[in-house]
Formats: C-alpha cells, sequence, structure tokens
C-alpha cells in the first residue's frame, strides 16, 4: 500500500481543509514542534481505511475523530496498491443528542493513470470511479481484501507505532516471547487448544444425547413391528378395492333418487304456479273507475279553459287602461299646485314686514350713529377744555408766590402787580364736563350695539323668508310642467275609478282561474291514478299468466280485465287437479329410489365397520378408503425411515467419536509447553535470518544480528568478527538494528497474506535524544532505506537536523483554531 494523497475536514486538530499530496514522493518527513499534529496525519491514513487508529487504543469508537466542537469529520485517502489506486472516504457526524457515528463511508477503484492531484477538495464524497463498498462494513471488507492485510498486522508493517520495534531489540528474554506472541498473532495456539478442549465437550455432550435415540429408533423399526405395518397396508389395500366394487351400485341408486326427485319437484311446482292463478277481487272495478275518472279530468280542463279565456280578456283591457299610479300622481299635483300657490301668498307677505323691519331698523342704526358721533365730538371738545383748565391752575399754583416788583419765576421779567386767586380750581369744573360727555358717549355705543343687533336679525329673516319662497316657487313651476297638457280633476278621478274597478274584477278572474286549475290538476291526478292502478293490475295478470306461459293457458281477453281473469283462473283449476295426481304419484316412486340407495350406503358402511374403521360421512367412502391406504402405507414408510435414520444415527455417532479423539489429541498436544517454545524458537529464527540480511545492507556489512538462548547479539565485522550484545550498540546503531527488525518483521508478517502490498513504511519514532552523529547515523540509514527503492520511506520528527537531510518536508503548524500542512523541498 502506497499513500498518494490525504485530504482532511475537521479530523482532530485539522478544522479546515487540508491536502497532503504524497504523489511524488519516495523519502519524506512530517515535521513540526511536539502536539502539532504530525502524528494525526498517520491517525487519519488509519482511520480512512480501517476507521481507527493506533493511539486512540484499536477500539471502534470514531469519537476520536471529531475535532472538538465540529459536528462533522471527513477523510479520504488515494492510495495505490498491486498496481491499482483506490480512494477510501469516511465521513463521522455528531448528532442533536451529541452522539457521534460514521454517516457515509465507501471504497472505489481508480482509473488507469488516474492524476490525484487533479482533485479540489472540496467535496470528499465525489464520485471517482468504480464503487466497491458503500457502507462502513463493506469498506472494512472491502480494505482487508485490497491492502492484504487485516489492521493489527497493517500497523506493524506500514504504520509503525513509535516505541514499538526498539523495545523489542531491548526486551528482556521474557518480554520479548511476549511481545512475538503478541506481533506474529501466535496466541492463536492457545486459542485452538481452547476450541480442541470445546470440541471435546461438545461431541461427548452429542454422543450422550444419541444414545436414547437410537435406542429409540432401534426399537420402532424392528422386524415385528414391519410385518404388522405390512399386514395393515394389505388389509387398507383390500378395503379400497371392495369400496371402488360397491360405489357404482351406491352411485346408480344415487342418480335415481336425483331423478325421481327432480320429476317430483316439476310436480309440485306445476300444481304451486296452477293453486296461486287467483283473480283479485277489484278487477271488475278498475277499469270503470279509470273511465270516469277520465272523464271527470276532461270537464275539469273545459272549465279551466273558459276561466283561463275570462282572465286574459281583463288583462288584456287591463294592459290598455290608463295607469293608475299616473293618474294618482297627476291628482296629487294638482292638490300640491294649489297648496304651493298659498304658501306663496303668505311668504311674500313675510317677506314683506321683513323687509320693511329691516329697513326700518337701517334708519334707527344710522340716527344712533350720528348721536355716537356726535357725543365723541362732545367728549374731544371737554377733554381740550380740561387741558386748559390743567394750565389755568397750574399758573394759579404760582402765582401764589409772586410778589409786585420782584421777577417772574417763569418768564425773568419783573411782575408790576400780582392777579387776584380764584375762587376754585378751574380742572374741577373740567373733570365734571369730561365726565358728562364720556357718560353721554357710552349711552350712544349702547343704543348702537343693540341696533346692530336688530339689524341683523332683521336680514336674516329677510334672507330666511326668500331662501324659502324661492324653493316654493321651483317646486310650483315644476308642479306647474307636470300638469301641462293633463285633464281636470273630475276627468282624472273618473278614469282612476274605471281602473280600480277593471283590476277588482281581473283580481276576481285570476281567482276563478286559480280555482278551476286547481280542480283540473286534481282530476288529472285521479285519473292518473286511476289509470295507472288498471295497469298495474293488467301487469299484475300478465306476471301471473307468465308464471304458467310454460302450460300453454288460453289467450287473454286485452279489453276486459275481468273476463280475461274468470278465463284464466277456470283454466287453471282444470289443470291443478291433473299435477296433483302426477305429483303423488312421483312421490310415491322417490320413497322407492331412496330405500334402494339406503341399502346400497349401508353395504359400503359394513365394509368399513369389519376393517375395525369409523363409518365415513355420506360421499366419503373412496376418499377415506384412499385415506387408509395412504396411512398404512406411510406408517410402513415411517418405520423403513426410522430404520434408515437408525442406520445413519450410528454413522454420525462413529464420526463424532473419531472427531472427539482427534480433538483430545489436539488439546493434549498443545496444552505442553514445549510446542509453543518451538514455535516461538522458529520464528525467532526466521525474524533474525531476515533481520540479519537488512542489517547488514543499512551499516554496510559492518553488523550480523544472531540470537542465543533468546538473547540478541552483533556480529560486528569491522572488530574480526567480535560477537557483542545489542545494548553496547551506539544509538545510531542501535536504530539501525531496530530499523532491521521492524522491516523484517513486517516482511515475516506480510508473508502471511499473498496479497498483502508492503510499498510503504512510515515510522512514527522519536528522534530528539540522539547525539549529532548518531543522529547523522540515523539520517543516512533512512536515506539508505529510501534509495532502495522498494518502499516510500516515510519519517514524522520535530529534529530539524535529521529534517534538513530529507528531501520533501511537510511542516505542520497549529494556532488556536486549527492545524496546517505546508510542503517544502
Amino acid at each position: 500500500m502506497r499513500p498518494l494523497r490525504l485530504d482532511l475536514r475537521g479530523f482532530t486538530v485539522f478544522r479546515e481543509p487540508t491536502t497532503v499530496d504524497l504523489t511524488d514522493c519516495d523519502f519524506f518527513a512530517l515535521v513540526g514542534p511536539t502536539g502539532s499534529g504530525k502524528s494525526t496525519l498517520l491517525d487519519a491514513i488509519c482511520f480512512a481505511l480501517y476507521g481507527t487508529a493506533p493511539r486512540w487504543g484499536g477500539g471502534k469508537s470514531v469519537a476520536h475523530a471529531l475535532a472538538p466542537s465540529a459536528s462533522e469529520a471527513a477523510v479520504r485517502l488515494i492510495f495505490e496498491a498491486a498496481g491499482t489506486r483506490y480512494a477510501a472516504t469516511r465521513v463521522v457526524r455528531r448528532d442533536g443528542k451529541g452522539r457521534v457515528a460514521t454517516r457515509a463511508a465507501g471504497l472505489q477503484a481508480l482509473s488507469p493513470g488516474f492524476d490525484a492531484s487533479s482533485l479540489d477538495g472540496d467535496d470528499l464524497l465525489d464520485e471517482l470511479g468504480e464503487a466497491l463498498a458503500g457502507t462502513p462494513a463493506e469498506l472494512d471488507h472491502a480494505v482487508a481484501d485490497v491492502v492484504g492485510l487485516p489492521y493489527d498486522q497493517f500497523i506493524k508493517c506500514v504504520v509503525l507505532p513509535q516505541g514499538e520495534f526498539a523495545a523489542f531489540l531491548h526486551a528482556r528474554p521474557a518480554e520479548r516471547q511476549e511481545i512475538l506472541v503478541r506481533l506474529l498473532g501466535l496466541d492463536v495456539y492457545d486459542k485452538v487448544r481452547e476450541r480442541a478442549a470445546a470440541l471435546v465437550t461438545e461431541a461427548t455432550g452429542k454422543l450422550a444425547a444419541t444414545e436414547p435415540v437410537l435406542a429409540e429408533l432401534t426399537a420402532a423399526s424392528s422386524d415385528e413391528a414391519l410385518a404388522a405395518a405390512e399386514q395393515r397396508v394389505d388389509a387398507a389395500r383390500k378395503l379400497s378395492a371392495d369400496v371402488e366394487a360397491a360405489l357404482p351400485t351406491l352411485a346408480q341408486a344415487q342418480r335415481d333418487v336425483d331423478l325421481v326427485a327432480e320429476a317430483t319437484t316439476l310436480a309440485e311446482r306445476r300444481l304451486t304456479v296452477l293453486t296461486a292463478v287467483v283473480a283479485p277481487a277489484e278487477a271488475a272495478t278498475l277499469a270503470g273507475a279509470a273511465k270516469q275518472a277520465s272523464t271527470a279530468a276532461a270537464d275539469a280542463a273545459v272549465v279551466a279553459g273558459t276561466a283561463e279565456e275570462a282572465e286574459d280578456k281583463l288583462r288584456t283591457q287591463l294592459d290598455d287602461a290608463p295607469d293608475p299610479t299616473v293618474l294618482r300622481g297627476l291628482l296629487e299635483a294638482h292638490v300640491q299646485s294649489g297648496q304651493l300657490a298659498a304658501k306663496l301668498a303668505e311668504l311674500d307677505a313675510v317677506a314683506l314686514q321683513a323687509r320693511e323691519v329691516h329697513e326700518s331698523a337701517l334708519a334707527a342704526q344710522r340716527t344712533a350713529t350720528e348721536r355716537e358721533q356726535s357725543a365723541q365730538h362732545g367728549l374731544d371738545r371737554a377733554q381740550q377744555a380740561m387741558l386748559v383748565a390743567q394750565t389755568s391752575d397750574r399758573a394759579a399754583w404760582l402765582r401764589r408766590d409772586l410778589v409786585a416788583g420782584h421777577d417772574c419765576p417763569v418768564c425773568t421779567q419783573p411782575v408790576a402787580k400780582v392777579p387776584a386767586m380764584p375762587d376754585q380750581p378751574a380742572m374741577n369744573a373740567a373733570k365734571k364736563v369730561v365726565a358728562e360727555a364720556e357718560q353721554a358717549l357710552a349711552n350712544a355705543r349702547t343704543g348702537r350695539a343693540e341696533l346692530d343687533r336688530r339689524v341683523l336679525e332683521a336680514a336674516k329673516r329677510l334672507d330666511q323668508a326668500t331662501v324659502r319662497r324661492e324653493e316654493l316657487a321651483r317646486r310650483a313651476g315644476e308642479v306647474a310642467r307636470m300638469l301641462e297638457g293633463a285633464a281636470p280633476v273630475p276627468t282624472l278621478r273618473a278614469d282612476l275609478a274605471s281602473v280600480e274597478g277593471l283590476r277588482a274584477e281581473f283580481t276576481e278572474a285570476r281567482g276563478r282561474l286559480r280555482e278551476a286549475r286547481e280542480v283540473q290538476r286534481a282530476a288529472a291526478a285521479r285519473s292518473q291514478q286511476a289509470t295507472e292502478r288498471l295497469a298495474a293490475a293488467w301487469r299484475h295478470f300478465d306476471g301471473v299468466r307468465d308464471t304458467v306461459a310454460a302450460l300453454t293457458p288460453p289467450p287473454a281477453d286485452r279489453d276486459d280485465l275481468a273476463a280475461a281473469w274468470s278465463a284464466l283462473a277456470g283454466w287453471a283449476r282444470e289443470q291443478a287437479a291433473a299435477a296433483q295426481a302426477e305429483r303423488d304419484g312421483e312421490r310415491v316412486r322417490l320413497d322407492a329410489a331412496r330405500q334402494r340407495a339406503a341399502a346400497a350406503l349401508a353395504a359400503l358402511d359394513e365394509l368399513f365397520t369389519a376393517a375395525g374403521l369409523p363409518v365415513p360421512r355420506p360421499g366419503a367412502h373412496q376418499r377415506d378408503a384412499a385415506v387408509a391406504v395412504e396411512r398404512a402405507v406411510s406408517g410402513h414408510d415411517v418405520l423403513l425411515e426410522r430404520r434408515a435414520q437408525a442406520e445413519a444415527l450410528r454413522a454420525q455417532r462413529a464420526a463424532v467419536e473419531a472427531d472427539r479423539q482427534v480433538a483430545t489429541a489436539l488439546a493434549q498436544h498443545l496444552r505442553a509447553n514445549n510446542f509453543e517454545a518451538w514455535l516461538l524458537q522458529e520464528a525467532l529464527d526466521a525474524l533474525v535470518d531476515g533481520a540479519s540480511a537488512i542489517l547488514r545492507e543499512l551499516s554496510a556489512g559492518q553488523y550480523d544480528l544472531i540470537h542465543d538462548d533468546r538473547e540478541f547479539f552483533v556480529v560486528d565485522h569491522h572488530d574480526a568478527g567480535l560477537r557483542r550484545t545489542v545494548r553496547t550498540l551506539s544509538g545510531g546503531e542501535t536504530f539501525q538494528a531496530s530499523l532491521a527488525l521492524a522491516l523484517a518483521l513486517a516482511d515475516q508478517l506480510g508473508g502471511l497474506s499473498p496479497t498483502a502490498s508492503l510499498e510503504s513504511i512510515m515510522l512514527d519514532e522519536g528522534f530528539g535524544t540522539l547525539d549529532a552523529s548518531t543522529l547523522d547515523t540515523v539520517a543516512a540509514t533512512l536515506e539508505n532505506l529510501a534509495a532502495g527503492g522498494d518502499r516510500m520511506v516515510g519519517v514524522v520528527t520535530h529534529v530539524q537536523a535529521l529534517a534538513e537531510r530529507i528531501p520533501v518536508r511537510f511542516e505542520i503548524t497549529k494556532d488556536a483554531r486549527t492545524a496546517r500542512v505546508e510542503r517544502l523541498g
């Protein structure tokens, strides 16, 4: 198996889609810091093929494949095995309850020369070739066939887990024996021994259970039992022959019974149908009633026609008469015309009065306005007089301090004589006049406001009267137009009375027509019923006559129902007497035939009684005789079969006994410790021989690997063939020896399967503890292994010095989100 391309999505630390292309890689390294995800890529290869990984403990729990908090993980591996390329895919999902399971799996065979680098890596479930498996179980089975290795051998031959092969080199002999048993699967011989012991126990149980069955079969199939069975067969066959000989007599007797019974039945049927021919009591009256009802229906139809003609005549007159609604409308218009004229006269008077009131209010309003203006002028004059009085009073106030001969404080002129002081201030009189003027203006304004209100009310009443008068005038015009060309009131009243009279007559005529039609419908219904009863009576007659039509009754008079019934009933009475005599004779014959059949049946029953068998039910004699023969033959065959079963059981018992002896010997041989020791010695010899050849090549001919008393030694050809223990080897030499053992072990395990494809090896081994010299030896060893060209070599390491010597490196880095892969070199 050689991996070509690995696609991941959501697998453990690789949350994001990741691709590792190994198509052109013969020698590569997975490098990166500890915990970055290097070994996870090897886990993904194992998971894609087998559904598990070494670091998961070998279990089938797929929950390890999911990245934390991821709901889906998908892995696809493109690989080559035995020259054919394949694609293995597995997808796991987490459901709403947190359960993780494989939801898709498949294996496809790809076309020759398929280019894995052409894939985009988005949809890992693409159809790439021929489907070989479509479920996890089918994939597990198909991978084992394609790769040629089961999982436990794959991780020892192709993907070598960390520390396994070095531990085998340095283990103590007992530990090495345990490891070798586990790696080579030698514990299968313990399972073989346990299975052999179980087979011994199982065979012993089978032999114990066989004894009573064999004894029972031997006793049941003795010669005496077989002879008795043959006698029962002969007796049953004789009974069957006697029954076959007696059956024709019984069959003939039963046929005679059937024929006579049929004739008796026919005679009774004829008698029954003839005695059932009886004329109904109403046959004589139905025809007269039908005729009378038909006449009444015709008379009612004439009366209804007369009433309909009268109703049509009045309808025509009414259609030609004036419309009473129009006449009433014209009469109403005449009344409205007079009423409107009277109302218009009243409104003219009201409007005239309102106009006079409005004009009077307007005149009073103008007078009040003039008084208000006059009062305003008086107030203005009083206010001016008050200003003058105020000035005079101020001058008098200054005059109190004037002295004749002194200067005036206002005009600075000398005062020759001081005027006398007034008796009272002029301002008081002026204020009184202003107050009186203000009161007069207030009174004038109050009167003006009242007159303004009266003017508005008068104008409103005048407007209302005008609007009403215009509305009545419009209505009076409409009525006048309606009455144009109309007849006078007396003529309209006479026409209306004439129309109403016609309508009353028409209503009465319609009532008479309805009554006549009801009478006609009732008479027609009675006539129809009478006709239907007469027709039903004829149908009844025909039905009764049809029951005796095969006996050739006389022809019927179709014009007279009573006469037809009389003729048919008389004929039926005559025929019934003859039919009764015939029926009585057939009954006598039937009794005789039944006695003969009973005698024949009794003879058959006696045959079964003589043979010691139960009497069959009628009609089952031949079947029961055949059953008796079949049972006797079957019993005889069962005895023969039991004799054969006894012989076969003896042969099986002998084979089980032989198998038990072999299983007992095998369990005893495998119980000895020397067998496992011998197997281990042979396996260790083959393993050391293969590893020595590989070590010689890896060490450039310096070392051979040997073992003695289950301890490993090396022969150093550079030191005169010195033999020394492997514990004296340096770090690099120890790696070479361990690698040689691992490769030899892989070859030996691969040889167990003829289809195993060992085209690659991947070492997940730590090299961090090696010094520079040893590390150089390890690197050179890996280079020599890869240079051979037999296998792809992959190394997982975080040692930079080793990684730099490998031509192709895949550097794995990891952040808080996901791990990533980058190809270098």
